[in-house]
C-alpha cells in the first residue's frame, strides 16, 4: 500500500512524501525509525492499481539468501559495513537490489545505521528482515543474524518451488492441448466439412456440436474475449481493496484440497518467522506484530493480530489462538507446552517442520491426482475431436466409394 504523510525532522523541518508499507502501522514504525515525527498519515486509493512495482520487479530469494551469506561472511572476516556492502554491490546480478545498495551506502556514510538505510527499501528489505537487522545491531550479532535470515529464505524458498514443481506439469499439458485443439479445428476440420457437405453426407452429432462451438466463438469469440477480460479485470481491482484481500484470502483457505494445504504453507511460515524472531530476543508482542505483518493471508494476518491483543490482556499465546479456527491443533497444543517449559522457539521450529513435511505430503498426493485427472480429460476432449474430425472423413471415403 502507499502513503503520503506529513511530518517533522529531528532539525524541525517540514517533510512531505510518499511511503510503501503493508499497513498503517508499519508505515508508522517506518517513518519513526528513520528518525520523523508523524503530522498525518493517509493512504493513497487511486482508481487504477500501482503498477510500478510490476514494472520495477522484487529482488529474487534466491539473490538475498547469496546477499545475505556473502555479507556475514565478509563481515566475519573483519571488513567494516561500508566496505563490505561497496564489494557486494559491485558483483550483485539483480538491478534492483544493486541500485537499493548503492543508496543503502549513501545512507550509512551520512551516518545513518544499517536497519534504518533498509528501512527505505520495503521492497527488497522485508519488515522482518529490517528488524533482525536491526536486533543484529543492538546485540553485536549481526553476522549471526544475517546467517540466521539466509538459512529461514532457503527454506521458504524450497518450499515455494516444490509447489511451482508440481504446478508446472499440468500447466504444460494444458496449454498444449488448447493449442492442439485450435489447430485442429480451425486447420484440419474446416477442408474435410467442406468436402463432406460436397459429397451430400449427413455430418455426425458430435461435429456439429463442435461446428457449433467454433461457429459461436467465430462470431461472438471478440465480445466474449473482452467480458472475461473485463470481468478479470474488475476482479483484479476488487481483489487489491481490503474487503476483496479479505474474502479472496478466505476462498483460498476454504478451497477442497488445495485450502488445508495453502493453510499448511502458512502456519509454517509463521512459526518459522516466529521463532526466528524469538530467539532473536525480541518480545513476545512484537514478535506477533511483525509476524502478523509478513503473513501473506489476510484472514491469517487478522488472526494473529487478535491473538496478540487477547495476549496483551494477560491471556497467554496458545489460549487466544485456540479460539481462532485458523490455528490447527497441533499448533495450539506445542505452542501451550512451548509456554509452559520455557522452549517455544524450538516448539515453533517443530510446528513449523511438521506442517511443512505433510504440506510435501499433500502435494504429492495432489500431484499424484492431478496426472490421472489430466489424462482422462485429455482423453476424452481427443476422442471427441477425434470423432468430430475422422468420422466425417471416414463417411466421405464410404460415399466416394459408392459412387
Amino acid at each position: 500500500m502507499q502513503f503520503t504523510y506529513v511530518g517533522y525532522t529531528r532539525d524541525k523541518q517540514l517533510i512531505k512524501g510518499t511511503i510503501s508499507a503493508v499497513d498503517e502501522a508499519t508505515a508508522q514504525d517506518m517513518l519513526s525509525n528513520i528518525g520523523y515525527k508523524l503530522v498525518s498519515l493517509k493512504v493513497i486509493t487511486p482508481f487504477l492499481p500501482d503498477l510500478s512495482n510490476f514494472f520495477q520487479g522484487n529482488v529474487k530469494s534466491s539473490e538475498m539468501i547469496l546477499f545475505s551469506k556473502q555479507l556475514a561472511l565478509l563481515l566475519e572476516s573483519g571488513l567494516g559495513i561500508v566496505q563490505s556492502l561497496e564489494l557486494l554491490q559491485a558483483q550483485v546480478n539483480d538491478a534492483v537490489l544493486r541500485k537499493s545498495l548503492i543508496q543503502v551506502i549513501t545512507d550509512l556514510r551520512s551516518g545513518s545505521a544499517l536497519s534504518v538505510a533498509l528501512s527505505k527499501h520495503p521492497h527488497v528489505f522485508s519488515r522482518i528482515y529490517q528488524k533482525m537487522v536491526a536486533v543484529g545491531e543492538q546485540t553485536g550479532g549481526l553476522e549471526g543474524v544475517l546467517r540466521s535470515l539466509a538459512i529461514y529464505a532457503e527454506r521458504q524458498n524450497a518450499t515455494i518451488s516444490k509447489l511451482k514443481t508440481a504446478l508446472t506439469y499440468p500447466a504444460i499439458v494444458v496449454c498444449v492441448g488448447i493449442l492442439v485443439g485450435i489447430l485442429m479445428t480451425t486447420v484440419v476440420l474446416p477442408p474435410i466439412v467442406n468436402m463432406f457437405t460436397q459429397l451430400g453426407g449427413e455430418l455426425p452429432i458430435t461435429t456439429k456440436l463442435l461446428l457449433a462451438v467454433v461457429g459461436f466463438m467465430n462470431s461472438y469469440g471478440l465480445y466474449v474475449s473482452i467480458a472475461l477480460l473485463a470481468l478479470v479485470l474488475l476482479a483484479y481491482l476488487y481483489s487489491k481493496s481490503v474487503s476483496g484481500r479479505y474474502y479472496r484470502d478466505l476462498l483460498m483457505l476454504k478451497l477442497p484440497v488445495v485450502g488445508r494445504l495453502y493453510l499448511l504453507t502458512e502456519l509454517a511460515r509463521c512459526s518459522r518467522n516466529m521463532s526466528l524472531l524469538f530467539r532473536a530476543g525480541l518480545p513476545l508482542p512484537e514478535i506477533m506484530t511483525l509476524t502478523a505483518q509478513s503473513s501473506g493471508n489476510v484472514v491469517v494476518t487478522l488472526a494473529l493480530n487478535a491473538v496478540e491483543k487477547d495476549m496483551l490482556k494477560g491471556e497467554g499465546l496458545s489460549a487466544p489462538m485456540r479460539k481462532r479456527k485458523v490455528f490447527l491443533p497441533l499448533m495450539v497444543e506445542m505452542v501451550k507446552v512451548g509456554e509452559a517449559t520455557g522452549t517455544l522457539d524450538n516448539t515453533l521450529i517443530t510446528v513449523a517442520e511438521n506442517y511443512e513435511m505433510e504440506a510435501d505430503g499433500r502435494t504429492q498426493t495432489l500431484v499424484s491426482m492431478i496426472e490421472p485427472i489430466m489424462t482422462i480429460i485429455i482423453g476424452i476432449a481427443v476422442g471427441f475431436l477425434a470423432l468430430s474430425i475422422f468420422m466425417p472423413l471416414y463417411s466421405s471415403l464410404n460415399l466416394i466409394g459408392g459412387r
